[in-house]
């Protein structure tokens, strides 16, 4: 099992793939452990090298004393991709996870691409509480589940959602760490910046998006000098996990165009 390590923190991560291949790099939700890429992983894995690691604090890395900068979090980023062999990569991130690869682009080198689902231009346009849940309380998880998908999805796939309130009990991050992280989304704000960040970069969001408004994803978009907005309809915050074939199709094409 490979650890990167950053200031003595531990990192745990995983590599699977195409080796030759371009690497995506997925950052991660707060709180939420890797489950939340399984969708994607699959579909990555094949024509490209896929990374997926624990957040600080999240299912195998260290959990150090909060809170957490969004500085400390792009260092981990980096010490992962460093100790993978990674020279660049392309990265996902949802939420706290875009929020970590939009300041990644702005601070790092190793940033080929970014395509970031459910993230605003600052912190203060998204929500997040409604995602917390104790992993103890499986009821409450699956009410966070709930909130974060829209109510078809709920009614169409109540296996998927009582397999990721399984997945959330076994290594989503106690509350601490949870509002440790918060604590970098609260300090997150690119807004006056946008035209510096010149990376190409995908927003997916789902129009039913309550943790996270579409104006706030759309205003992300425009604002960025090669930025593309890319609406899903009757989907909500995890739209890559209830609209994962559309969503997969439009990042595994966002992909092959950067390799052209």
């Amino acid at each position: 099992m490979p650890y990167a390590t950053c200031e003595g923190r531990s990192l745990y991560y995983e590599v699977d793939g195409n080796p030759e291949a371009s690497t995506v790099a997925f950052v991660g939700e707060i709180g939420f452990g890797a489950w939340q890429w399984g969708w994607q992983h699959a579909a990555v894995a094949g024509p490209y090298e896929s990374l997926v690691y624990d957040s600080r604090g999240i299912g195998n890395s260290d959990a150090p004393p909060g809170p957490y900068r969004l500085g400390g979090l792009v260092a981990d980023l980096e010490a992962v991709l460093a100790d993978a062999g990674v020279r660049k990569a392309h990265l996902v991130g949802c939420g706290l996870g875009g929020m970590v690869g939009l300041s990644a682009a702005d601070n790092s080198t190793r940033v080929e691409s970014l395509a970031v689902v459910g993230t605003p231009p600052s912190g203060d346009g998204f929500d997040p509480e409604p995602l917390w849940a104790p992993p103890d309380d499986r009821e409450a998880l699956r009410s966070s589940v709930c909130s974060a998908v829209s109510r078809e999805f709920s009614r169409r796939q109540p296996d998927v959602v009582e397999s990721i309130v399984e997945w959330r009990s076994q290594e989503d991050a106690d509350r601490r760490v949870w509002e440790a992280q918060r604590a970098a989304i609260e300090e997150f704000d690119v807004e006056d910046r946008l035209h510096e960040l010149t990376l190409p970069t995908l927003v997916i969001h789902g129009d039913l998006d309550d943790q996270c408004p579409p104006s706030r994803g759309r205003a992300l978009a425009e604002g960025l000098p090669r930025g593309v907005y890319e609406p899903v309809p009757d989907a909500a915050h995890l739209v890559h996990v209830e609209a994962s074939r559309r969503v997969n199709d439009r990042l595994l094409a966002w992909l092959d165009e950067r390799r052209r």
